[in-house]
């Protein structure tokens, strides 16, 4: 059986490691193996359940050695640098396994939490692939080297192609890689960041910090010899040779650089479809953590919309690529930060629907001042399942019924799953 090579940053201390032989009961969250010992549990990095593994054992870590007695459901990484690299954790799980450990993780938060409510099959919307990878970049002697972070560690994996991009971002490490050497002399580490657009690469560069003019002229040459589309620098435009757009629903919108774009394009789409389906009649709509408008301008092919993101940048963004498709209603637009001053009663009691998107963390402050509003249907689309379960409970105490979740999976061989839930309810008074 094949022997797992050991992972950077996950050596285990000499005085307290194990060699171990273990039986792995089931995945958890990350994606782990779970085994049980008379200790406790032991989590191991690319073990499946029902397989016999010997493992390097250091309190509740294990680092694979050996699969004795390998699962039916272990199959063929797609990719020579998994385990090694730190950018996907389920290569090894065959697709009737890691669909149910996807959607087990949302039925396991929604239960933790106390929220009843009937847990669709996974969708799958990765579609052609991500259109927008991030690359690090570190000096190491005279070079600059640039890839992804290794599995739980700070080293750097050095990156030729990546299988999980969309074809748009093949040429992408080589194009991190001339960007990272023309910005190298300052020896900071850089993050960045490459989507594919309908124009080609819209680039973002952070790090290093404001550009003297010297560099922004070569940047911009670099640019252009690159044939980027735009090139930025903490968000800040150096050039844009060509509106980088995305297509959302009917309109084209440039979002702004570094902004929030959902991960894989049928992810987009797969998200604002289940939305529109669970849309109910009415005249208004509003889209809180609206981004750059992937919902709004979907929405308002049925609805009038107030968009309300704490971006003002996204807000320009949405207003101009709104501007410019006709045969939509109304859009309204607010750059308001949510956590800090959400829609209060009266404001949301106008609206017939409310959908949210809102970050990882969710969003419990907008979701009070939902339960005690007069608002009949909420749609929510969440990136955390136990975030979205803990919000779902305060409006599950506030009257709403939670009708419906749906899973989405637009992150493949990553731990990340998104949802969509639907709660709907009688109005009050």
């Amino acid at each position: 059986m094949p022997v797992a090579k050991p992972q950077a940053g996950e050596n285990p201390s000499p005085k307290l490691a194990m060699n171990e032989i273990l039986t792995v009961d089931h995945l958890g969250q990350r994606g782990d193996g779970i085994a049980r010992m008379a200790s406790g549990s032991v989590f191991v990095p690319y073990a499946l359940p029902g397989e016999t593994v010997r493992a390097v054992v250091d309190g509740e870590r294990g680092q694979l050695v050996e699969i004795l007695a390998p699962s039916g459901s272990r199959i063929a990484a797609i990719c020579p640098l998994f385990t090694r690299c730190g950018g996907c954790a389920a290569q090894h799980m065959a697709p009737d396994l890691y669909r149910e450990w996807k959607r087990r993780q949302v039925v396991t938060a929604l239960e933790r939490a106390g929220v009843a409510a009937p847990v669709g099959a996974l969708i799958d919307a990765h579609g052609a692939g991500r259109r927008r990878v991030t690359f690090h970049a570190r000096r190491q002697g005279e070079a600059m080297v640039v890839g992804f972070m290794a599995a739980r560690s700070h080293e750097l994996i050095e990156v030729e192609a990546c299988p999980v991009l969309v074809p748009g971002l093949d040429r992408a490490p080589a194009v991190a890689q001339m960007l990272a050497n023309r910005m190298g002399g300052a020896g900071k580490p850089l993050d960045i960041q490459l989507t594919a657009s309908e124009a080609g690469l819209d680039v973002d560069l952070r790090g290093h910090g404001p550009l003297g003019d010297k560099l922004r002229l070569a940047l911009t040459q670099l640019a252009e010899r690159l044939d980027l589309a735009r090139l930025s620098n903490h968000g800040e435009i150096v050039v844009e040779r060509r509106p980088p757009l995305q297509q959302m629903g009917k309109a084209l919108v440039a979002p702004p650089p570094g902004g929030f774009l959902q991960a894989t394009a049928l992810g987009e789409e797969t998200l604002a479809g289940l939305v529109m389906a669970a849309l109910p009649k009415g005249k208004r709509a509003a889209d809180l953590f609206a981004g750059c408008g992937p919902f709004s301008v979907r929405l308002a092919e049925r609805m009038q919309v107030l968009a309300v993101e704490s971006d003002k940048a996204a807000m320009l963004a949405l207003a101009k690529g709104f501007g410019a498709t006709p045969g939509l209603k109304p859009i309204a637009t607010e750059a308001r930060d949510l956590f800090r001053r959400p829609l209060l009663e009266h404001e949301l009691n106008g609206f017939d629907v409310v959908v949210l998107d809102p970050p990882r963390a969710g969003a419990e402050a907008q979701v009070r001042r939902l339960a005690a509003s007069k608002v009949r249907d909420v749609i929510y689309v969440s990136c955390d399942a136990g975030s979205f379960a803990r919000d779902a409970a305060t409006l599950a105490a506030g009257g709403y019924a939670l009708e419906a979740v749906t899973p989405v999976d637009q992150f493949r061989y990553s731990a990340h799953v998104e949802l969509v839930g639907v709660f709907r309810r009688g109005r009050k008074g």
